[in-house]
């Protein structure tokens, strides 16, 4: 390609701080396979564990998690996937345009260590299968007590941040391989495990309909009482707690870094694999499995770690399944975690900031408190982020829709916004003022939250020049976008055009790795449905256990087989 002057100032620039560039986009059946694998994850068993011990029923839990989950798809959807595909931009750098450097440095410090401790977290879930395998002792304490435990994490983190590294194609790749994977084994294992219970309650293999089920349900995994023995959360709290549970990435516009890649808005609808397959299917499969597992071995659910419950039901696949589930959380997390920092240090490129932000992630990885306080962070995180994902969809949707000028801080050359800044701080302390005056369900406080910051927001917008008009700046902006959009193309001729495997071999490949997956669900419902007796069932799962591995096994190998066969043509 010819340098020219027009270019020279985006040669050096990282492909994070320009917009994704039209050769680069996807379709939606990336982001469905990314969504699917995040949020199909080890924190599932924790969750599935979490809504035993808030005391929550069996139809608040079947109902409330389909409405939760379909308000969170909707909220990618009409929220976060707009402001992406506009603007092509991560949260980053698209907050650094309209706030300023100073309130980005802020706030980006703030995703480091946010998404890092989640990835600590998910390489600390991961890192217990392996324990569990080894007979290394559970690590109860807050800090590690055992040597082993230290280096299974640190060859555990080594994987997640060298897969990271790579960015979102290596990201959405990994995830692509995993996610039918996760979900067959997810369904199976609460299949596995759900004769157990029925043997313990209704002293039957099997419930035998509708009604049999919700009473199984009522008995011996949703009961409605907490583990105070009180009444538990109702209809209400799980809804909210299923659209709280990624408020940071859809009302927070964390996100953007994902869905800045998708070729059209609607793409938002992609998150429902993640969130109908993930979080609706994933946490009613992990609370069942945890209700087996504990049967079996005669504990309560919450004294269970996620090893534990995925060796019951899924024998070594099990042990696959806490490991895989682990990294791919911690992978995309580290991503975005790896995003920031180099929006902070932005003369360094990202593989720079990841590798540092990934070691320091898994030293926090070696300390068990942050795996057994991750729910607690994940609400937090979410109404700290809000704020600022009020104020840039301020910023972008409404401004132009009521004359306001968007970008007007950067037009008149701001390094500190004090709108942004003062919106944030007073959208906090609304938001925590709320919870500590205890006036609603702390899961709904992000929406009063987002509404209160948007409003503060545009009112001081208005009194510090967004009313204003800058026809100079904006003509200049719109030279540059023209330019970028030039430089990119001219870029994209240079790249090798999308090339499908279409070789016999490789069609091999696949059909092998589906048919394994087949085998495994065929013999899950050997399991449920062909076990007359309580003799039977204990020889149809050990008989499950062992050629569910190898169909994981065969699965592994023919899937990657596949993908690198195709990596490959496109090489050459």
């Amino acid at each position: 390609m010819n340098k020219t002057k027009d270019f020279e100032q985006f040669e050096n620039l990282e492909d994070e701080q320009l917009p994704v560039p039209k050769h680069k986009l996807h379709d939606w059946t990336h982001f469905a396979g990314l969504y699917a694998a995040e949020h199909v994850a080890a924190t599932e068993f924790v969750i599935g564990a979490t809504f035993v011990a808030l005391g929550a029923k069996t139809m608040d839990i079947l109902l409330g998690l389909l409405i939760g989950n379909i308000l969170a798809v909707l909220s990618w959807t009409f929220i976060t996937s707009p402001i992406a595909v506009d603007t092509r931009l991560s949260l980053y750098t698209y907050l650094n345009k309209i706030a300023g450097d100073s309130m980005t440095k802020l706030y980006n410090w703030a995703n480091v260590i946010i998404f890092s401790v989640i990835s600590a977290a998910m390489i600390t879930v991961s890192a217990t299968a392996v324990r569990f395998a080894f007979d290394i002792p559970a690590q109860l304490n807050w800090y590690p007590t055992n040597l082993w435990f230290i280096l299974i994490v640190f060859g555990v983190g080594i994987v997640v941040v060298s897969i990271a590294l790579y960015g979102f194609n290596a990201v959405s790749e990994f995830s692509g391989i995993c996610a039918p994977w996760l979900f067959v084994m997810f369904t199976s294992g609460a299949m596995v495990l759900l004769p157990a219970l029925s043997l313990d309650v209704l002293a039957k293999t099997i419930p035998s309909g509708w009604d049999d089920f919700v009473a199984l349900g009522n008995q011996s995994i949703w009961t409605g009482i907490d583990s105070n023995g009180e009444p538990g959360i109702g209809l209400i709290e799980v809804i909210g707690f299923a659209w709280a549970a990624n408020t940071i990435t859809h009302f927070g516009l964390i996100d953007m870094a994902l869905l800045r890649f998708a070729k059209k808005k609607i793409y938002g609808l992609a998150t429902s694999t993640g969130m109908m397959f993930g979080h609706y299917v994933a946490w009613i499969a992990a609370g069942i499995m945890g209700a087996g597992a504990a049967v079996i071995l005669g504990k309560s659910i919450v004294e269970l770690d996620p090893g534990d419950v995925a060796f019951y039901a899924l024998g070594w696949s099990g042990f696959v399944i806490v490991i895989v589930a682990g990294w791919t959380t911690a992978i995309t997390n580290l991503y975005r975690a790896g995003l920031a920092a180099q929006a902070i240090f932005y003369n360094h490129s990202r593989k720079t900031t990841t590798i540092v932000v990934g070691l320091i992630t898994i030293v926090i990885a070696c300390f068990p408190f942050v795996f057994s306080q991750i729910l607690p962070l994940l609400t937090y995180a979410g109404l700290l982020v809000v704020p600022v994902g009020a104020i840039v969809f301020a910023e972008h949707q409404i401004f132009p829709r009521i004359g306001f000028t968007r970008y007007w801080s950067a037009y008149r050359n701001l390094t500190f916004s004090t709108p942004a800044v003062a919106s944030w701080a007073l959208g906090l302390l609304f938001g925590f003022g709320l919870n500590a005056l205890n006036v609603m369900s702390f899961f709904y406080l992000f929406i009063p939250t987002w509404v209160f910051t948007i409003l503060v927001y545009t009112f001081l917008a208005a009194r510090y020049g967004a009313k204003k008009s800058y026809p100079e700046a904006e003509q200049q902006e719109k030279m540059r976008n023209e330019k970028i959009a030039n430089f990119q193309e001219e870029k994209g001729k240079l790249e090798k055009k999308h090339i499908k495997d279409t070789s016999i071999f490789s069609g091999i490949l696949k059909i092998i790795s589906i048919i394994a997956l087949i085998i495994t669900m065929i013999l899950a419902c050997i399991v449920l449905f062909g076990s007359a007796d309580e003799n039977i069932y204990i020889a149809n799962r050990a008989q499950f256990y062992q050629y569910a591995f190898i169909c994981t096994i065969l699965y592994f190998v023919t899937a990657y087989w596949a993908f690198q066969r195709l990596k490959q043509l496109q090489k050459n």
